[in-house]
């Protein structure tokens, strides 16, 4: 007996609730919308998440925040850090958010997310205008020097194996909805304030809701 994903899910159909994510809008009074932070550990992701989050729910806006390790203490507990896992973690998070989209919600994501084709899978689960990517760009010596997990001098030592930015690429994304530089000398305001500006034009709207 096959058991393949298609088999797996033959006798499955999506069922359509009477309140859309149009309706949860609606009660929101916003629109919702996905914000994918990328990048290596260290370059400030979860920083810029976290005052992210606190700023948009300061003027209102229906939010979650999906951080790294975080989602790792429940949801994705079983899995470990080798390229399998580290895939299945991203498609766990990616349809996750998109139930928080539906939702009616600006949903934040902090995740390194190393693998292009990854990110452009859990792009296309969600509907245009739905999803921006921002990759947050520190380089390597400025994350190294940060390490506030101590996991780089972990990796160097070869106590973690394939670390991203070690022993594990990170791919840049092509063109990302926001490039923003996170270095030694970045106003970490200054930047959140840049996304922030970005989410508040895609998710705010005179338009009354009909």
């Amino acid at each position: 007996m096959s058991n393949s994903a298609g088999d797996k899910q033959a006798n499955l159909f999506w069922f359509k609730t009477r309140v859309t994510m149009h309706k949860r809008e609606e009660l929101n009074g916003h629109k919702s919308l996905c914000v994918w932070l990328t990048g290596l550990s260290g370059s400030g992701k979860s920083t810029l998440a976290n005052e992210l989050e606190y700023m948009l729910h300061q003027r209102g806006i229906r939010t979650y925040l999906l951080d790294g390790d975080n989602v790792r203490y429940g949801l994705n507990k079983d899995l470990g850090f080798e390229d399998k896992d580290r895939k299945e973690n991203i498609r766990r998070v990616g349809e996750a958010a998109k139930l928080f989209v539906d939702a009616g919600m600006v949903v934040i994501t902090s995740f390194i997310s190393p693998f292009k084709v990854d990110r452009e899978i859990i792009r296309k689960k969600f509907p245009e205008n739905k999803f921006i990517e921002v990759f947050v760009d520190c380089d390597l010596y400025t994350c190294e020097k940060r390490d506030p997990k101590n996991l780089y001098k972990q990796a160097r030592a070869e106590k973690i194996s394939a670390f991203t930015g070690i022993s594990s690429p990170y791919e840049e994304p092509d063109s990302p909805e926001l490039h923003i530089f996170n270095g030694s000398d970045t106003d970490i305001s200054k930047n959140v304030k840049i996304i922030f500006n970005l989410i508040l034009k895609l998710v705010k709207t005179e338009e009354r809701f009909v």
